[in-house]
């Protein structure tokens, strides 16, 4: 099943009534589709349901489910209550008929089976110019053993406000397939993920088995493995299209009695297939067909010819040519037909489409060639020339009497946009009470409306050719006068209930670290040291202390691998879900039970099929490398899988995934010594990586792993190599450049390619930046080479919103120029330690005013001295939507502007936590600048 290959309403069941609601709106390559929205976040006690329409097993004893959804931060909607979720779940029900009604089976857990609690790795706050939601999720789950005839899935919200915006429900075959002389069927994979399904295998014909049995392994991604057993051709013939087929030798065909041949009886010459069939006529009708064609030339000397129709969809914005959906209906039938002409319908429309017209008969399946067929390309068309439908309607700003709204063109605009036109009326009212309105461009703005109320918005393009057809119905509130004129709530912490609690948290953590200090593998031997530790040894190191051994230093990688990281056997290891792709493969998450210890939750990267030896060796390379570590606060590597396929590397499991994106979703939900405790943790992972005179390269939020205890860990050693210590300055010099993370790398290692911990030491202060902003990317919407300029005329990141001055003191020693000024990391350790014993000096916050290294970065904020307006001020920092906000509440002018405390912004309309901290960094600019202007006038 796929809903996006829906041509009209999916017609899923719903409950209760006021929960989900299908409408119509755009993927992200701008086709049509069918989605279930939900926002009932401001009601508590959420408990909606949708259920799908009954899906056929097929066979399959596993089954795959990917989802395409969107969820709003909760924290972007105003007042909401505390119940608002950002999760839904996902269940499934087995059935052997389609028996389900509005009642049955019962909405609720058993007897539905929950296959997992669904999270975004993203959600979003705001809607962008350009028309567009971004913060499109995507995610694979999958269930089984399944076997009954079929299954519903059923999505429960309770609480969150998203949309579904496509499900694709599959299951995973390895295909029919010619391997070692042998003809294997198509198999399904088996009810695991880890499940090898044995298929038997017959020799081609004119073959014979020289060893048996002869079989393939279907592994649970669909992929052939471990072949046993093979054919060859027999006495007479030999082995011709890569070994795909047996045929006879030439002295052989011609008669001659030698050896070798056997003695072919007659009626050889008879042909046992049929030819292709001929004379194809198709007769297009909107998004349907007739095709019509007559017999193939030559049948074979069978009369049990039928035909058999292959479509497949080309373009459309969805890649090369695919088989067509299950959608697509055939009448009297796909297959076996004995007439010949077909009736086709519910095809795509503006779709072009490949059919082909297959003649077979009883001998077909016997014959090793493909069956012979005609071709036909056709493209579906739509009734009239009018425009199709517009995207779903974002808004753009609202107060308590208007709202202002935007929408991108259609997707078929089939011809000239005259205007739109905008339909919209009141939740409570009917649609026959609805205001129109037009609007010459694809921004509107609606005034005159009640505060607090909630309206539905419906737009459409006209064209010469007359009105397309309206948008999904979406649904936006005005403010309410209260929420307009209140200011910035303080928000209850997500985790932790108070700032005394958070400190206990953070004590906890410091006392699990020291006592974590002695090696957490107690239990494991260590490799003995090999000659190469001493190349990697200076005079000066004190006796038996270890040193980082790069892999890619020996003869053989896979010695590394050996001496550094440990063999898994593969039946241990059992694969739950696949939770991310990397550069070599999938991520997913599992379960790893070894003989003699307790089972645990393990995260899992494959290496994709297909793979290079030297592929193979970078990608275990990272396994050697973290084989070396042992911290509490570097991801610990539990062993890797080398023997069977596909090979793997087995971490432990953290819970919250990366902190960049962790810290998103928490917006503003810690308290300060909290994300003090997180900082001084990666320092700690950064101090043991130095004193093993290891340079990470590329330290940053997206390569802190956050597990369930807010406990962070350095991970990614991608990019990290050997930091030779045959000099009192150690650095490395890439001798082929590479890729470089601009925002978070040293201005020496951009510009020379020299990484050393003072490098690293600089990344260091981009993350803490990183952290204190919850995650806001550095330098905001830069391009690197503006980066690179503005570093190098001493511009430096400006204190994140609430961020105290010893913190952001701290950034900017980690950000000198000179690489030999900035602290090491015993030394940023120790002065975390300092803070968090005396959280007093963590209570100082940065004044906006202040001078110290110019916090003017964003090159997206010119100098304000340049704009005659504040209007002109707000386009230029792309705030445009607020100006009516300003000049309602008087701020028209920069002496005024420039006084502005969070307060004001949050008073003029300013509700999003990202927009605020934006204008606030641009204020802090202008004062900097009129501080200049008044020194030079003195």
């Amino acid at each position: 099943m796929d809903s996006t290959t829906a041509t009209a309403e999916l017609g899923w069941t719903i409950y209760p009534s006021q929960g989900w609601e299908e409408v119509s709106g755009y993927d992200e390559n701008m086709n049509t589709i069918r989605t279930y929205q939900v926002c009932n976040v401001f009601n508590s006690n959420q408990n909606n349901w949708v259920r799908t329409k009954y899906i056929r097993r097929r066979g399959a004893q596993r089954i795959h489910v990917q989802i395409k959804f969107s969820v709003r931060d909760c924290s972007s909607l105003p007042n909401v209550p505390g119940s608002c979720k950002e999760t839904f779940n996902l269940y499934y029900f087995e059935s052997d008929s389609d028996t389900a009604s509005k009642s049955s089976p019962p909405w609720m857990e058993n007897p539905w089976v929950k296959v997992d609690t669904i999270a975004a790795d993203e959600s979003f706050s705001q809607v962008d110019l350009g028309g567009r939601i971004m913060k499109i999720n995507s995610e694979v789950r999958s269930f089984g053993p399944v076997s009954r005839t079929g299954f519903y899935l059923a999505f429960q919200d309770y609480g969150a406000c998203m949309s579904l915006i496509a499900v694709r429900v599959f299951y995973r075959k390895c295909p029919s397939i010619i391997q070692n002389g042998a003809v294997f069927p198509e198999t399904l994979s088996g009810a695991e993920s880890t499940s090898l399904v044995a298929a038997r295998g017959v020799c081609i014909p004119n073959g014979e088995e020289v060893d048996v049995p002869i079989k393939l392994y279907c592994n649970g991604d669909g992929e052939w493995m471990v072949p046993i057993g093979r054919c060859m051709c027999k006495a007479g013939y030999e082995a011709v299209d890569n070994g795909t087929t047996c045929r006879e030798k030439v002295a052989c065909r011609l008669g001659f009695q030698e050896p070798w041949c056997f003695h072919i009886p007659s009626l050889r010459h008879i042909k046992a297939v049929p030819s292709a069939p001929q004379n194809v006529i198709s007769i297009v009708n909107e998004t349907s067909l007739r095709l019509e064609w007559s017999p193939p030339q030559e049948g074979g000397g069978r009369e049990d010819v039928v035909y058999n129709i292959i479509c497949k969809s080309c373009g459309s914005g969805r890649g090369g040519c695919t088989r067509c959906g299950d959608n697509v209906q055939f009448v009297p039938r796909q297959l076996g037909l004995t007439d010949t002409h077909v009736h086709i319908s519910d095809l795509l429309a503006h779709t072009q489409y490949t059919l082909e017209i297959q003649a077979v008969n009883g001998v077909s399946d016997q014959s090793p060639y493909s069956p012979q067929y005609t071709s036909v390309n056709i493209t579906t068309n739509q009734a009239g020339e009018a425009p199709s439908a517009v995207s779903i309607i974002h808004q753009i700003s609202r107060t308590p009497s208007s709202i202002t709204l935007s929408w991108s063109q259609p997707d078929q605009p089939n011809g000239v946009i005259l205007d739109y036109e905008l339909q919209y009326y009141e939740k409570s009212q009917a649609e026959w009470n609805s205001t129109l309105t037009r609007s010459q461009t694809n921004t509107a703005i609606i005034r005159g409306l009640k505060p607090g109320t909630i309206y539905v918005f419906q737009v459409r393009a006209r064209t010469v050719a007359g009105f397309g057809r309206f948008s999904g119905k979406m649904y936006f509130q005005t403010m309410t006068e209260e929420e307009y004129n209140s200011t910035i709530q303080e928000k209850l912490p997500l985790i932790i209930g108070s700032a005394a609690a958070g400190v206990v948290f953070i004590i906890a953590i410091i006392v699990f670290i020291i006592v974590c200090r002695s090696r957490r593998g107690s239990d494991r031997t260590e490799s003995e040291y090999t000659d190469k530790l001493q190349h990697y040894t200076s005079g000066h190191m004190s006796p038996g202390m270890k040193i980082y051994i790069d892999p890619f230093t020996y003869e053989d990688p896979n010695e590394a691998v050996r001496e550094f990281a440990k063999e898994i056997d593969i039946s241990f290891v059992k694969i739950e879900q696949v939770i991310g792709a990397g550069e070599f493969g999938e991520v997913c998450s599992g379960n790893l039970r070894q003989p003699g210890k307790r089972e645990i939750l393990v995260a899992i990267k494959t290496l994709k099929a297909g793979y290079t030896e030297r592929q193979r060796r970078d990608f275990l390379s990272e396994a050697s490398i973290m084989g070396q570590f042992d911290h509490p606060n570097i991801i610990h590597l539990e062993g890797v899988v080398t023997k069977s396929s596909p090979v793997m590397i087995i971490t432990e499991f953290m819970e919250n995934g990366s902190l960049d994106s962790f810290l998103r979703q928490n917006d503003g939900q810690f308290t300060v010594i909290q994300l003090v405790g997180m900082l001084r943790g990666i320092a700690s992972g950064m101090k043991y990586l130095c004193d093993m005179n290891y340079v990470h390269r590329d330290l940053a939020a997206r390569n802190i792993l956050v597990n369930s205890n807010l406990v962070c860990k350095v991970s990614d050693f991608g990019l990290s190599r050997f930091l030779e210590d045959d000099t009192s300055d150690p650095t490395y010099t890439s001798a082929l450049g590479g890729k470089i993370p601009i925002r978070w790398t040293a201005p020496e290692a951009i510009q020379y390619r020299k990484f050393t911990s003072s490098s690293d030491c600089w990344s260091y202060g981009i993350v803490m930046w990183e952290v204190m902003s919850y995650g806001e990317r550095p330098y905001w919407d830069m391009s690197n080479q503006d980066v690179i300029n503005a570093i190098e005329q001493d511009y430096r990141l400006p204190p994140p919103m609430d961020c105290p001055s010893a913190l952001h003191q701290l950034m900017l020693d980690c950000w000198q120029k000179d690489r030999n000024n900035r602290p090491k990391f015993s030394q940023i350790v120790s002065t975390l330690d300092k803070m968090i014993r005396n959280p007093n000096s963590l209570k100082a916050m940065t004044p906006l005013s202040s001078s110290v290294h110019l916090p003017l970065l964003d090159r997206s904020i010119p100098d304000f001295s340049s704009f005659n307006t504040v209007d002109d001020w707000l386009d230029a920092i792309k705030m445009g939507q607020y100006k009516e906000n300003f000049t309602n509440e008087g701020f028209t002018s920069f002496d005024v502007v420039s006084q502005m405390t969070t307060e004001d912004i949050v008073r003029v309309g300013v509700t999003l936590a990202g927009h605020q901290k934006k204008i606030l960094n641009s204020i802090q600019s202008m004062r900097a600048q009129m501080n200049q202007i008044t020194s030079v006038e003195v």
